[in-house]
């Protein structure tokens, strides 16, 4: 199948497979005439590319992941440890996102929003 084929059914635009090409991720087969050729193979790799980077994994991860799904040798152990720091990884990412919105409607709160210049957001954001 082509690019367009397999974008469809993966659901991930072109320019997200080449470059999963160019960084070695997939290597479909190439026509004579230079055309990319995707096979089963290829449509499964994507998928899992696919989902593994809708959980937040970075492109380094999903390397080893990958590589980790074809190793029939492997340790689950191994799975775990990467998604536990992943997992790890966002709670931390909540916790400053909270921490975020809980000063901003603290600050949006206080701020009069009138016509004077007096503005405790402004007043905040100056303090560094």
């Amino acid at each position: 199948m082509n690019i367009g084929d397999i974008a469809k059914r993966t659901g991930l635009p072109a320019k997200t497979i080449r470059y999963y090409e160019e960084i070695g991720l997939v290597t479909p087969h190439r026509e004579a005439n230079g055309y990319r050729v995707f096979d089963d193979k290829d449509t499964h790799r994507l998928t899992f590319l696919a989902r593994a980077r809708a959980l937040g994994f970075p492109i380094e991860e999903c390397r080893t992941l990958l590589a980790l799904y074809k190793d029939d040798s492997r340790a689950s152990a191994d799975v775990k440890r990467i998604a536990q720091d992943h997992l790890a990884q966002i709670e931390d990412k909540i916790q400053q996102l909270q921490s975020m919105r809980d000063t901003l409607t603290h600050l949006v709160r206080e701020c009069a929003g009138d016509n004077r210049p007096d503005c405790p957001i402004l007043k905040d954001l100056a303090k560094g």
